[in-house]
């Protein structure tokens, strides 16, 4: 059997390159001989190779980063748009008018991979699952129904122990004050009168990923669809008109022990996990 290092194919591959027959340690004792250089410069050149290797991150590291998660994988999101355009044109009647890849923050902050799709009536948000390419919820909301969007950083409560930084939409088609106390304190709950969004981790992967994943292209294709669909509602006399404003969205956790869990492993997106055996 032959050994390793004469495998056909592998050659045996010097870490040194050409010209670099010195040691640091050599190349310092060689330069104090040059009283025309100073200590401090002689340091810093000394060490550009060492910053060179650390300061420039691995190439591969965002291409691998990526890969794991299932949407970004090649026709996965072309298969879902199709799909969702399928059956609500089949079932609803309704044409597709924008489609987005978000991030939805529930009221326990607990982060959910959602497609948000815009037709001429509707809002429609999908939780989607990217790896058997199927669509597992559909939630369906009237946009006559909306009656105020809301742009701005997350706040919490003063004592709350998980905070997140950034910025979010908030879409409301009912009060707030109007949930009950069970729903509020009840992370499953379904019967919550708004949705918080968030730009989805994957943005920066593709050209294709930055304009679908961007919190800015959905509030300016849904601000005039909502206002179009009030416009030409049966409903007459409404008491109020769209509001859009800018301000802080608030976000009630305190403790934040299950979003900590969750959100830190990414549990509410399509992900490869890895193999679980031996």
């Amino acid at each position: 059997m032959s050994s390793i290092g004469s495998f056909e194919g592998f050659q045996p591959v010097s870490l040194k390159q050409e010209g670099d027959e010195l040691s640091e340690t050599d190349q310092l004792s060689r330069e104090e001989e040059d009283p025309g250089k100073d200590l401090a410069t002689r340091l810093i050149s000394s060490q550009t190779s060492v910053t060179e290797s650390t300061l420039y991150p691995n190439p591969y590291l965002q291409s691998y980063t990526s890969r794991k998660y299932f949407v970004t994988r090649p026709g996965a999101i072309e298969t879902a748009l199709e799909d969702l355009k399928s059956h609500i044109a089949k079932t609803f009647g309704e044409n597709i008018q924008g489609f987005w890849l978000l991030t939805e923050i529930d009221h326990w902050n607990n982060e959910k991979e959602r497609i948000l799709l815009v037709t001429d009536k509707t809002l429609l948000i999908c939780k989607y699952d990217f790896i058997m390419l199927s669509c597992l919820q559909l939630q369906r909301i009237p946009l006559s129904a909306v009656y105020r969007i809301c742009l701005g950083k997350f706040a919490f409560p003063g004592l709350s122990l998980d905070k997140r930084q950034g910025e979010g939409l908030r879409i409301y088609w009912g009060k707030p004050e109007q949930q009950s106390l069970l729903s509020r304190w009840n992370p499953w709950s379904t019967e919550v009168p708004y949705a918080t969004f968030t730009e989805h981790p994957m943005k920066h992967t593709s050209e294709k990923f930055q304009e679908i994943c961007k919190l800015a292209g959905l509030t300016s294709k849904l601000v005039p669809a909502i206002q179009n669909a009030q416009k030409n509602s049966p409903e007459s006399g409404r008491e109020k008109e769209l509001l859009v404003l800018t301000e802080p969205i608030l976000i009630e956790t305190y403790t934040g022990l299950m979003s900590f869990i969750g959100n830190r492993n990414k549990l509410g997106y399509s992900l490869a996990r890895g193999s679980i055996g031996f």
